[in-house]
C-alpha cells in the first residue's frame, strides 16, 4: 500500500471514531471537544501508532487502535490550549474553540480530551497490563513535557535572544514528545523488545522535530487557504521560530515584517531574504538531518511494509507543504 492511501485509510477511521464521539453525548462541552476533532486533520500520530505496532507484529494495530485515538485525542487537547494562548482565531479553516465559545469552555474542553485520551489506552484489549502501563506512563510523560514546552514557547514571546539549542529543546518537548510517545506507545502494546520501543520512540521524537521546523516554513510559505491557518502568523507576531533565530544568526533583520497585518506583497518579500539569505536552506537541511538519522535506527525492526511506510512517513514529514 502506498503512503498516502494508508493515511487515508487511518483518517478514516478516526474521522468515524471522531463523528461517534461527538454524538455520544449531547452537551455544549462535548460539542466544543468535538469541535476540531470533527474537523479533519492529518491524523499522522495515530497512523505512527498503528504503523509501530505492525511492524512489531503483523495484525497488532486491529488490537491497539485505541491507543491510536488516544494519540489524537492528546494532540487535540494541545491544540484547543494552545489556540486559547496564542490567541489565534483559525485552526484547520474553522474558527477556534474559544472563539466559537468562550475561553471557559475551551479549556475545559482540553481537559475533556485529554482525560478521555487516558480512557482510550486503558481500553486497548489484547496487550499485557505491564505493556498498558508502559503506554500510559509514557503519554502521561509526554503531556507533561508538553506543558513545558508551551509554557518555553511562551517564555520566548517577551525575548529576543533565544539560542537555536533552546529552541530544538522547546520543540523537542512541544511537539517530538508526542510523535515519539506514539511510536513507542504502538511499539510496546505490540509486544515489542526494549530497543524495538526505543528505536521507535527515537524516530517519533527525531522526526517530531522536524515536523515543527517544517511547520515553521509552511507557516510563512502557504496561504490560509492551503494551511487552513493565518498565513506568516509567526512573522507578524515576531515568535521564535526556527527561521527567526537562523535569520538573526545570519543577521537578517525582518523586524519591518512585525506588525499586526502583512499584505502578500511583504510576506513575498520576507519569503525572498530567507530565501537568498540562505536561511529557508538552512532550516530545511536541519530537518533531512534528523529524518535521515532517525531512519537509520530502524535496523532494529525486521523488514516489513509497516517499516517502509514508517519511514516514507518520516520522509512526508518534511515534504509536506501545508
Amino acid at each position: 500500500m502506498k503512503l498516502d492511501e494508508y493515511l487515508k485509510t487511518v483518517a478514516a477511521k478516526v474521522d468515524m471514531e471522531a463523528d461517534e464521539y461527538s454524538k455520544a453525548v449531547d452537551s455544549t462541552l462535548q460539542k466544543a471537544a468535538s469541535h476540531l476533532l470533527v474537523s479533519g486533520g492529518k491524523r499522522l500520530r495515530p497512523a505512527l501508532v498503528l504503523l509501530s505496532a505492525e511492524s512489531i507484529r503483523s495484525g497488532a494495530s486491529e488490537d491497539i487502535f485505541q491507543a491510536a485515538l488516544a494519540l489524537e485525542w492528546t494532540h487535540t487537547f494541545t491544540l484547543v490550549h494552545d489556540d486559547i494562548m496564542d490567541g489565534d482565531s483559525l485552526r484547520r479553516g474553522r474558527p477556534t474553540v474559544h472563539v466559537v465559545w468562550n475561553e471557559a469552555t475551551a479549556i475545559l474542553a482540553g481537559d475533556v480530551l485529554y482525560a478521555n485520551a487516558f480512557e482510550y489506552l486503558c481500553r486497548v484489549k489484547n496487550a499485557t497490563p505491564e505493556s498498558k502501563v508502559i503506554a500510559v506512563q509514557m503519554l502521561a510523560h509526554s503531556c507533561h513535557e508538553l506543558c513545558e514546552g508551551q509554557q518555553e514557547d511562551v517564555s520566548f514571546e517577551t525575548r529576543s535572544d533565544v539560542t537555536l539549542d533552546e529552541y530544538l529543546s522547546m520543540v523537542r518537548k512541544k511537539t517530538g514528545v508526542l510523535y515519539a510517545a506514539a511510536g513507542g506507545i504502538g511499539a510496546a502494546l505490540a509486544g515489542g523488545d526494549v530497543k524495538q520501543i526505543s528505536a521507535l520512540y527515537t524516530l517519533g521524537l527525531n522526526a517530531g522535530i522536524a515536523f515543527q521546523i517544517q511547520d515553521d516554513i509552511i507557516d510563512l510559505l502557504a496561504p490560509s487557504e492551503v494551511s487552513g491557518k493565518d498565513q506568516a502568523s509567526d512573522l507578524r507576531e515576531n515568535k521564535q521560530s526556527v527561521l527567526a533565530i537562523l535569520a538573526r544568526d545570519e543577521g537578517v533583520d525582518l523586524s519591518a515584517y512585525h506588525k499586526p497585518e502583512l499584505s502578500k506583497d511583504e510576506i513575498d518579500e520576507a519569503i525572498s531574504l530567507l530565501e537568498t539569505s540562505g536561511v529557508l536552506d538552512k532550516a530545511r537541511g536541519m530537518a533531512e538531518k534528523l529524518i535521515a538519522d532517525s531512519k537509520a535506527g530502524l535496523s532494529v525492526l525486521p523488514d516489513s511494509e509497516a517499516k517502509t511506510l514508517i519511514m516514507e512517513m518520516a520522509d512526508f514529514f518534511v515534504a509536506r507543504r501545508y
